[in-house]
């Protein structure tokens, strides 16, 4: 008998009472992204009754947020390090809060105890023979947080997979076990338009053999790896992993074998995809998952030679300011690990960090390539920080060009339908 078995067993409980040791005025931890505790969650608000100023904190969660509806003030309030669209109306409405943070740098708020935890709340598959747990499909701040909190509450799900990597917890460290039986969350893309498509294939074009990749999950990601299909040996070390790379893996594509750190491994915080994806993860040596503040920190992103970094905007101005997380005042998400990538592939040897982004919004209706940039909204990445850009109609450098230089080359990336509009902007505040 495994020594560590009791000690599982007498910590399994029903939901409702491993609850319990939440109190009013705590802050509670949710783990993010398909690893959301449903369970877990899906209680939380019955304790609103015996509750008051219950603070949660999350990036990114899958599935209904119930504790920051309108009737839960004064019970729950959420503080958003990431703004989902399950918080977007709270805390726009002024019903929660939101940090500006880079992701990489979030687990430093709960070390250094600027936001101590006293609650996690996380998912996690079972057990293996000597009592160690996997976070699965998240790792990023989730292991922080369980190293921080006063109490640990976690969903033991046989269907959460083991990924390897520093991604354990033994069950010593679980306070309350709750065992359930739930499909994790999936996330699919939906289908690549041809703006993507031709968007893909143009930065296709600037990934060498040997590259070491980061993408994210949508049409753009998934248009570049269609046509990545021909390259050789490339290598990935990304926040988020999703179905896209997967196909690639297995014709060989991405082999890591030219990666300059951690050859011949896929580096990952978190995943999100489908339930295939998760079968392939499963206990696979390729795949490892670290914590955030190693994945995204741009000190180790720029030790793989050739990084390509792949991320998008809403808007960009004529003098490379790019924003990301907001719609003027109104909040849309947040720095994520944008910036942490930008700024580790512009440090890389032969690094191609790339802003990506169709040069229209709402059915062409609005330009993505703006004059200035709205008031109020949020500069994610600087002047100085941006390299690439591209859109459906061409992709340019902007390192060391110049603010002429620069409105020229972004207008000719903007949609014919706006460049005359653009053209007016930067003849009248002198940019040329």
């Amino acid at each position: 008998m495994f020594t560590w078995l009791q000690k599982y067993k007498d910590k399994v409980t029903p939901a409702e009472q491993a609850l319990s040791v939440i109190e009013s005025g705590m802050r509670v931890y949710i783990h993010p992204g398909t690893a959301t505790p449903k369970v877990l969650v899906d209680h939380l608000v019955d304790i609103r009754h015996r509750v008051e100023n219950v603070e949660i904190i999350h990036i990114l969660t899958f599935g209904d947020c119930p504790y920051a509806d309108p009737e839960m003030e004064g019970h729950f309030r959420h503080n958003a390090l990431f703004c989902g669209y399950n918080v977007r109306q709270a805390v726009n409405e002024g019903r929660a809060d939101w940090i500006p943070i880079f992701l990489y740098e979030i687990p430093k708020l709960f070390y250094e105890n600027i936001l101590p935890l006293d609650v996690s709340l996380v998912q996690v598959s079972p057990p293996d023979e000597h009592g160690f747990c996997s976070l699965g499909v998240g790792v990023e701040m989730t292991l922080a947080a369980i190293r921080t909190s006063k109490y640990v509450i976690a969903e033991i799900n046989p269907r959460m997979p083991r990924i390897l990597g520093d991604s354990f917890v033994h069950i010593s460290k679980l306070h309350h076990i709750v065992e359930v039986d739930h499909p994790l969350y999936e996330y699919h893309a939906g289908d690549i338009d041809d703006v993507s498509r031709e968007i893909g294939r143009r930065i296709a074009e600037h990934i060498e053999d040997g590259s070491t990749i980061q993408m994210g999950i949508g049409a753009i990601p998934d248009a570049v790896l269609f046509f990545l299909k021909e390259k050789r040996d490339l290598g990935v070390h990304t926040e988020m992993f999703s179905d896209g790379a997967m196909e690639l893996m297995e014709l060989g594509v991405i082999t890591g074998e030219k990666k300059t750190i951690h050859q011949g491994k896929v580096i990952c915080c978190f995943l999100m995809g489908s339930e295939k994806l998760y079968d392939y993860v499963d206990n696979n040596p390729f795949i490892e998952a670290h914590p955030v503040e190693y994945t995204n920190d741009p000190f180790i992103i720029a030790q793989n030679d050739r990084m390509v970094a792949l991320n998008s905007c809403i808007s960009i101005d004529l003098t490379g300011q790019v924003n990301s997380d907001s719609i003027g005042t109104s909040i849309y998400s947040g720095f994520g690990g944008q910036l942490d990538f930008i700024r580790g592939a512009a440090r890389s040897k032969g690094g191609v960090p790339v802003i990506a982004m169709p040069a229209t919004a709402k059915g062409g209706k609005f330009s993505r390539i703006v004059g200035s940039l709205k008031e109020g909204a949020g500069v994610t990445d600087t002047r100085a920080d941006v390299r690439w850009v591209c859109t459906e109609f061409g992709m340019v450098n902007l390192f060391g060009l110049n603010r002429r230089q620069r409105a020229k080359a972004l207008i000719e990336l903007a949609h014919p339908d706006f460049r005359e509009e653009l053209q007016e902007y930067a003849i009248k505040h002198k940019y040329f």
